[in-house]
């Protein structure tokens, strides 16, 4: 069903979205651009994406200077005529194209010699479902909460997005809910044969917090949680955090000037 404010493959109108449609309604809040900084960490939380793609692109030089870019391309999406969408992205997806080779060290559980390329479509639906995941937090923090059908409709109006960007309706989670699971390290990615999830909470909170951020989260208390979520469901999980521990912080704690 397609999403109000969505026009999706109707091309008598000039955009791909419009004022009713979620997409706008969420990122015409200026303090949803706080959500780049998290969707930053998440896509760097993939091993691949990390260590292949961005320092591939120069993207660990100049992280915002990549964020600004994608925040310029996904502007015209949302606001932009459909030809200067197209246009945009036609572009991204050329670069997208030249973005090959392989790990030259392991990279998590990806060994050496893993090959990557920017346009495979477990890696482009791990950079949408981080800036997806990341603007609703956001959204629904210092904005409001959005309703079952507010954050359905956002996900469908984001697949289209997807589509600019070379994916299937095949590559992406169908609905929000499974979105969702594919977003949640116990949930696990049904898109992405061999994927075990994209970034287990836990984990996330251990990066971040060994780069010396405060996040304010009982890491201690999550780490249970997942434990017993393992026991729970009967296998497990694929938290490294939760299997070796939390270790020592390397970096020193930032303090407030």
């Amino acid at each position: 069903m397609a999403a109000r404010g969505y026009f999706g493959d109707d091309e008598t109108v000039t955009s791909y979205f419009d004022d009713d449609s979620m997409v706008r309604r969420v990122h015409r809040e200026s303090v949803v651009a706080l959500s780049g900084p998290r969707t930053l960490l998440m896509q760097a939380a993939h091993p691949v994406a990390f260590a292949g793609f961005f320092a591939h692109t120069g993207a660990l030089d100049e992280p915002y200077e990549r964020l600004a870019r994608t925040a310029q391309v996904m502007d015209l999406i949302a606001w932009g005529t459909r030809e200067e969408a197209d246009r945009a992205t036609r572009r991204v997806r050329a670069m997208h194209k030249r973005v090959r080779g392989t790990l030259a060290e392991p990279a998590g559980r990806f060994p050496a010699g893993t090959p990557y390329a920017a346009d495979d479509p477990a890696l482009l639906l791990w950079v949408l479902a981080c800036l997806v995941d990341s603007a609703l937090v956001v959204f629904q923090k210092y904005v409001r909460r959005l309703t079952p059908a507010e954050r359905e409709a956002y996900w469908q109006g984001y697949k289209q997005i997807g589509r600019l960007f070379g994916l299937r309706d095949a590559d992406m989670p169908a609905g929000v809910d499974d979105f969702d699971a594919s977003v949640g390290g116990l949930g696990g990615c049904p898109y992405a044969p061999g994927a075990s999830g994209n970034i287990a909470t836990e984990e996330l909170v251990h990066m971040v917090e060994d780069m010396g951020v405060g996040t304010g989260v009982d890491l201690a208390a999550m780490i249970e949680a997942a434990a017993a979520a393992e026991r729970i469901v009967g296998r497990e999980l694929p938290s490294q955090v939760l299997r070796a521990g939390p270790r020592t912080r390397t970096i020193p704690a930032q303090r407030d000037c």
